[in-house]
Order: structure tokens, then sequence, then C-alpha cells
């Protein structure tokens, strides 16, 4: 029998592993510079890095949206530790793109002073700033940017007291009203917006995707960073919302979690400390997560972005997490077969032995 041709060339499948510099940078070396902690990243076997576009010891965002050039340094002097620049991501600006009264002080931290205080202010500021770094992602080359829709209904939540008719719809008639601007400038960029479904943000699980999505008109630009941990803590079927949304994932936050409801606390937490909640985010592989059917999902679906640690936990140490992080992702990466398994049984179509097989005269 004739051996069977194995394709050289193997089909790009999902890349990495990345880790998201957000829990990372600081003051103190190597979290304090883009040059060193890029070199970190890239010493802990990272090759790819998603940036905090806020942070400013990292990236000067409003100067990557007007220069190329400058573009072109990041991305030099990331090649030159050995990672590629994943996304930038816009969590904390995109969250101040909507925000109820009621958390207008504790979200104030997010932006500069000279909008805190000022709620109108604050949301013109916040819009600029997503696209600021929708222009910045299309000068380096990326195609899909994170971030969060914000929230004018997520204390309205749990259904007391009863919501009157209408207030869900118009909530998120107004959280698109908001984000349509936005997320026609992410078209002429030629980037998607990724929003993570999150607790505390009106988009936080799928049947809250459908209403945005249905207030948008199915917008091709709003589109989904996908992070099991948050589905986890909600009790949700992780595995079954990337078979109902794996067309609008863009992005993958790689983020372990578990759930262990007692007789004190459940998903709501009792106000508890995140350790002593029954939902608490884990470093990987110390939660309940099976990230070998995510990763095989995702690459069924043909996935091909970023897988991206993003590090939380209440227990382990954040270089710990980072440490063990990039060869956990590696282990899991896929490369997707070029060729069916099969293959070297396969013959030519007959149609007159198709007819035999089947008793067809």
């Amino acid at each position: 029998m004739a051996k069977a041709k194995i394709s050289q060339s193997p089909t790009p499948g999902m890349k990495g592993p990345g880790i998201f510099l957000a829990q990372f940078m600081g003051n103190e070396a190597p979290f304090n510079s883009w040059s060193s902690i890029t070199k970190w990243a890239g010493s802990l076997g990272y090759k790819g890095v998603q940036v905090p576009s806020w942070d400013g010891r990292a990236m000067d965002l409003k100067k990557a949206a007007e220069s190329k050039a400058y573009c072109d340094e990041l991305k030099g002097v990331a090649a030159a530790n050995g990672v590629a620049i994943t996304e930038l991501s816009t969590h904390l600006q995109g969250q101040l793109v909507a925000v109820h009264p009621a958390f207008d002080e504790q979200f104030d931290a997010f932006a500069p002073e000279s909008v805190r205080g000022k709620p109108k202010a604050r949301t013109a500021w916040a819009v600029e700033q997503v696209k600021l770094c929708l222009t910045a992602s299309k000068n380096l080359g990326l195609t899909a940017m994170p971030s969060f829709t914000g929230a004018l209904l997520w204390h309205t939540m749990y259904p007391w007291p009863q919501r009157p008719a209408g207030l869900v719809e118009e909530g998120f008639a107004e959280l698109a009203r908001r984000w349509t601007p936005i997320l026609d400038h992410a078209d002429a960029c030629g980037v998607d917006v990724a929003w993570e479904v999150h607790p505390g943000e009106d988009v936080h699980d799928g049947a809250s995707l459908e209403l945005m999505l249905a207030a948008l008109k199915g917008h091709k630009r709003a589109n989904i960073l996908y992070d099991p941990s948050h589905l986890v803590l909600q009790g949700m079927d992780y595995s079954a919302y990337i078979d109902h949304y794996h067309d609008r994932i863009k992005c993958f936050h790689v983020k372990d979690a578990e759930f262990r409801p007692d007789g004190r606390v459940g998903a709501y937490g009792g106000y508890q400390p995140w350790k002593d909640r029954a939902g608490r985010f884990r470093s990987l592989g110390d939660g309940q997560t099976d990230f070998s059917r995510i990763f095989s999902q995702l690459t069924q679906y043909g996935f091909t972005g970023w897988a991206v640690l993003e590090w939380e936990c209440c227990l382990k140490d954040p270089v710990q997490g980072a440490v063990e992080g990039a060869p956990f992702i590696a282990k899991h990466l896929i490369t997707p077969a070029s060729k069916a398994f099969d293959d070297f049984a396969a013959g030519g179509a007959d149609k007159k032995q198709l007819h035999r097989i089947l008793g067809i005269a």
C-alpha cells in the first residue's frame, strides 16, 4: 500500500501561549516598563502579550493611534524579547462607556482626574479612548480589541423589585446607542470589538449577549472574548456556550475557576472576600475548568486567535501563576489536522461502486 502524503505545512491553528499584562504591571522591575516586562514574559516561554492600553508604563495610547512609527517601535521591542502583541485591551475604558450613577464613585478611579465627578465628560473620554485604541490596533496590524460593555442594568439583575415593562429593552437600546458609533469606527479600522462576557457588565451571559446583538441589529464588529471562568462562577455550561456563540468568539482568556456552593454561600457570595466565596478564580490547573475540552472545541470551530493567560487567583502568588501558565497553555494547544486520520483508506469516487454498496441496480 502506498504511503499517504503528509503535509509539511500544518494548518495554522490557535496561537500561544500569551499573557495579559494588566495584572502584572507595577512600579518595580521587571514590571515597570515595556522593554522589561516583555523580556520577562518571553523568558517564561510566552509568545505573545495582551496589553492594557490604559497603562502608560506599557504604552502611550494616543501616540500609538497617531503614529505607525511608534507602533512599529513597540512591536520591535517586543519582538526582540521574543513576543508579539496579541491585542490591546480597553477593559477599563469600555466599562466607562456606560456607568449607572450608583457606581460613579467606584468607577471614577478608572478615569483621569480631569473627568472624575463628571459622568458625561467621563463617558465622552471613555468613548474617545476606545476609538483611539481601535485606531492603534489597526496601526499595529491587530484584528481584535478586548473590552467591557459597561452596565446600566446590572443593579436590576435580580428581578426584585419587579422590573417595569420595557426596562430591559430600553437599557440595551441605550447601550447599543453608545456602542454603535464605536463599532462603526471599528469596522472602518478592520478590527473586531471583543467584549469580555463578565458579571457586572450588562452583557454577562448568553441571553444578555443575544439582547445586545439584537439591539445592535447584529453588527458584525460586535463580538466576544471567551473566558470560561466567568461562566463557571455563574453555574453555566461553558462548553455549550462555545457551541452557541463560536462565530462571535474573537479573543480567548485562559482563566481557571471553581464553584463550590455550600450551606452558607452560593453564586451571590454573601459579601465575602474572594477566598471565602463559593465561586473563586484560580490559577491554571487549580480549578474545575476542563481546558482540554475547551481547546478541542475552539480548534473544531476554527479559532485561530491567541490563547492568553489572564491570571487571577485568591490563593497563589501571581509570579508562580505566570510561571506555570505558559507550559499549561502550550500543552493544550492543538495543531489542526491537515488530513483525515483515515485518508489512507480513501478511494476515488466510483458511481457504479456506490450503487453496488447501496444495493441499487
